[in-house]
């Protein structure tokens, strides 16, 4: 456990400096075991305040019978409810009487240590914030999901925010430890109400303040993704047109903010993160929506857009979500959405038609020939949008995966691909890899259409048993391809939807009788592969199909 040093240098018990906020409403299932997490951070926590924003589900009693016991925690009851996370987040705050604060949402849960983790950070680095690692974790597997990992991978300080333009993509409030009087010092507080994505805005107020800010690779935070759950959280629940307006509204706040303070690079960096992360999100998404969301999802998104200048795209014009950005500006009508799909997707697919304007120059389309691709062409061969093709068929007498990589533009042809490396990744367990193996890329020379120019097609076993041996799951295909001169490039692979090749198939297997297989795509167009072996894994399956039917 990380310790404030006394004079003598020798490690001593933590002060008790920190505030740990604790938001809910109607979450009685889950919300003493989140205090409980702050409760237990030990003495560094001089108090926990939760509250309760009108909720009709008993939890403010929970949360009183528990206050009955410990003298630490206070329970504020508010009459109305806010609607939103904002408002009881500022109650909250001004309830405080810690120098230090953080914030905890009634869902989630603070892991062992994580207040004299930052609490040290602050006081060794005499920052105004500190921020940690938090985890996506997705229940009920248990799966769990680095948020920004980039930027917590070690120990550092942020003399001025400027000097690390990436903050910016960290959005979070709650992986986070702020000074209280730098909050109330500067007037930076929550957007009152129903205002969903009210951290953006929180963030760019702190931000904009130009706080001294540490950084620590410690886990601070567990995130609880419920996506089963009866009611989503506001984040998650991206459904409604609503949802995307609130969040292109957050982000156009959040620029205005960084700007009129002065901090013209973390803004234009703001507007960055943008296109690269909220919009390749709801891309990737955006097939899967009525023509009536897809239409009204348009036109917001290029209101938006037609606020950045020359500047904001001239920035790393190769980057996918910059080159989605302007084909989305450019048509005032929703096009090419399955195509988008796939160059939102991470890593990103850039997939045929190919075209090139008249002088020779890579576009976008024939009928969108404004929208250039010209950069693609001094862009490394590690980072471009590669498209690769994938197909699986289960047999008995052995499972096959064929793959073709298409050529682009010439890039791939001038850089020699030799072979791909095939694995699987289990979706619910990253410790779980099966590896194909690595099998030689063939040149087509029968290639034509859109890989006119050229193409390259490879052929490698599944072992189905070693996928199977763990059990029923989702396994995500990973390829690794290799050029000559020794240069890699990650990607996925589109999964083809001809007949047949997505359709579950039960193959014979010595160890389990039979095992369940189906091919998919993902939201964003990958392969991916279930695998439910035996008796037992099938009627899983059937289980699953009968839940979808009578929801």
């Amino acid at each position: 456990m990380n310790a404030h040093r006394d004079a003598g240098g020798n490690a001593a018990e933590p002060l008790a400096e920190v505030a740990v906020v604790v938001i809910g409403y109607d979450d009685a299932a889950h919300v003493t075991e989140a205090v409980r997490s702050a409760l237990a951070q030990g003495r560094a926590v001089r108090e926990v305040v939760a509250v309760d924003d009108c909720s009709t589900d008993g939890s403010a009693g929970l949360l009183e019978r528990l206050a009955s016991s410990e003298p630490r925690l206070r329970v504020i009851r508010r009459r109305v409810n806010s609607g939103g996370c904002g408002t009881p987040r500022n109650t909250g705050l001004d309830a405080v009487t810690s120098p230090y604060v953080m914030f905890l949402d009634s869902d989630d849960v603070l892991p062992p240590g994580a207040a004299d983790a930052l609490l040290e950070a602050a006081t060794g680095a005499h920052a105004e914030v500190v921020s940690g690692l938090c985890v996506r974790r997705e229940l009920p597997s248990g799966r769990e999901v680095p948020w920004q990992p980039r930027l917590y991978a070690l120990h550092s300080t942020v003399p001025h925010p400027a000097r690390r333009p990436r903050l910016v993509h960290d959005t979070l409030c709650v992986n986070k430890l702020y000074r209280t009087a730098f909050l109330r010092e500067h007037g930076i507080r929550f957007p009152e109400g129903r205002f969903p994505y009210e951290d953006v805005v929180f963030t760019a107020r702190v931000l904009a303040a130009a706080p001294r800010v540490a950084l620590i690779p410690d886990r601070v935070y567990v995130w609880h993704v419920r996506r089963s759950a009866e009611r989503l959280s506001i984040s998650l629940d991206r459904a409604g047109i609503v949802n995307w307006r609130a969040r292109t509204e957050a982000c156009r706040q959040a620029y205005e903010i960084l700007l009129g303070a002065g901090q013209k690079e973390l803004a234009r960096a703001a507007r960055a993160k943008f296109l690269d992360h909220d919009l390749r999100m709801y891309l990737r998404e955006l097939g899967l929506r009525d023509a009536s969301y897809q239409r009204a999802w348009w036109d917001l998104t290029r209101a938006h857009l037609a606020g950045y200048d020359a500047d904001d795209w001239a920035r790393n014009p190769a980057a996918p979500g910059r080159l989605a950005g302007r084909v989305v500006l450019a048509g005032p009508e929703p096009r090419d959405l399955p195509r988008l799909r796939e160059l939102a997707a991470r890593p990103a697919r850039l997939r045929p038609p190919y075209a090139r304007a008249a002088d020779g120059t890579p576009v976008w389309s024939a009928d969108l020939p404004q929208v250039s691709l010209g950069p693609l062409l001094t862009r490394p061969v590690g980072a471009l949008p590669l498209a690769v093709d994938a197909a699986l068929r289960p047999r008995a007498r052995g499972t096959r995966l064929r793959l073709r990589l298409h050529e682009l533009y010439g890039r791939v042809a001038e850089a020699g691909p030799r072979s791909v490396e095939v694995e699987w990744l289990h979706r619910d367990d990253a410790d779980l890899l099966v590896r194909s193996g690595r099998v030689d890329l063939v040149p087509c020379s029968e290639a034509s259409g859109p890989d006119r120019d050229g193409a390259w097609t490879a052929e490698a076993a599944v072992d189905l048993a070693a996928l199977a041996a763990s059990g029923a799951g989702t396994w995500d295909l990973r390829l690794r391809i290799r050029f000559q001169g020794g240069a890699t490039r990650d990607v996925t692979a589109h999964a083809l939807t001809g007949a047949g090749l997505l359709r579950r198939r039960a193959v014979p297997s010595a160890r389990h009788g039979v095992v369940l297989v189906q091919p998919y795509a993902t939201h964003s167009g990958a392969l991916a592969l279930r695998v439910a072996p035996g008796a037992r894994g099938a009627l899983s399956v059937v289980r699953g199909r009968l839940r979808r039917l009578l929801d």
